[in-house]
């Protein structure tokens, strides 16, 4: 008799907590029916049949917090958004008239521009929407889609990275196969299959998300954009699959691509250790020093964010963030016109018979 009194103690805590949880889930108090009705439904839900998910009507984007005149910020990722329009667009279209510049590794650079003009496009008007016109509420649906189309573009920066560091590690360390090693096809097939790779693994983030259940009817996010990290936190229920895949997601799209990088690298300076003379040494690090650049620009912010992790300042955090995603597409096309000689030159030529 004791045993049936506490596993009816225990039901009814039970139900009290899901309820809680479960705001939607109506409960009559003098219907008693209602109540074992409610009470089978959430004990099949833990067997894991006809399981409900409580999702909010829209999330809140906090963005900075305690900061006076904070919409000037704002107004300079605009001004960087539209240089880095301008920029891309311009690699883009260099590449696209010279016939010169249809090498694998120029396939590479169209493609990062691409990205870089896409995902500043997906980012950055979004981000002016929420806080300069106080749109911060954003709907569960729209926030997911804004989050898929941010990482996939991030993720395809870093791709891109590994694409051309494999590029120069070919072209330095076996000149003799480079044509045969690194052809167009390949190329191709490498940047498709990079493509299809981010748009996968960033369907599975936001169909991890989807399976997650929140409690608190308004959920705010301390962060500029839809952040996955900071969405996934606010859940009440299991989330652990979620936070798993997020940590798997670290090291495949930024310790794995950064070792990756700098072991081309080392291989690199090996080759070059057994060049005969300094000159051509010089000349070969030449080649490299647009893409040490970009690898620079975009890893040392991300390291400087998720070493600190907890430690740094919510605050301090949105200014990394955000800079680590506009800056790379505004510096990237500066990079290539100013340290790339042919697309100089074809620059030069372009503006000639514009004159003409």
């Amino acid at each position: 008799m004791s045993s049936l009194k506490r596993s009816k103690t225990e039901a009814d805590s039970l139900f009290n907590r899901a309820h809680w949880c479960f705001p939607h889930l109506s409960l009559d108090v003098g219907d008693l029916n209602t109540n074992k009705n409610l009470k089978m439904d959430l004990f099949n839900s833990a067997l894991g049949k006809n399981i409900t998910f409580v999702r909010p009507a829209y999330f809140i984007i906090s963005g900075f917090i305690g900061i006076p005149n904070v919409m000037y910020y704002y107004i300079f990722l605009f001004f960087v958004y539209v240089i880095s329009v301008v920029g891309n667009t311009v690699v883009m279209t260099v590449i696209y008239l010279d016939h010169n510049l249809w090498t694998p590794k120029y396939i590479v650079v169209f493609n990062l521009a691409f990205t870089d003009l896409f995902g500043t496009t997906a980012l950055v008007p979004k981000v002016l929407d929420l806080f300069l016109f106080n749109n911060n509420h954003i709907s569960y649906s729209d926030c997911l889609t804004f989050l898929f189309f941010c990482y996939v573009t991030l993720s395809m920066q870093v791709l891109n990275l590994i694409a051309l560091s494999y590029d120069r590690l070919i072209a330095i360390t076996y000149p003799l196969h480079y044509q045969v090693r690194v052809t167009h096809r390949f190329m191709f097939s490498l940047i498709a299959s990079f493509w299809l790779f981010a748009i996968a693994v960033c369907l599975t983030a936001v169909g991890l998300l989807t399976r997650l259940s929140f409690c608190k009817s308004s959920v705010v996010v301390n962060s500029y954009f839809c952040d996955h990290g900071q969405i996934y936190r606010q859940a009440c229920n299991d989330k652990t699959p979620t936070s798993v895949f997020s940590r798997f997601l670290m090291v495949i799209l930024l310790w794995l691509p950064l070792s990756f990088i700098l072991g081309t690298y080392v291989c690199i300076i090996i080759a070059l250790t057994r060049v005969a003379t300094a000159q051509e040494r010089v000349k070969a690090l030449k080649t490299c020093t647009g893409h040490i650049s970009l690898v620079a620009i975009y890893f040392i912010p991300i390291l400087i964010t998720y070493t600190l992790g907890g430690n740094i300042h919510p605050n301090s955090r949105i200014i990394n963030l955000s800079l680590t995603s506009v800056f790379p597409p505004m510096l990237n096309p500066i990079v290539y016109v100013l340290q790339t000689q042919e697309i100089k030159t074809i620059l030069r030529k372009l503006l000639k018979i514009t004159k003409q």
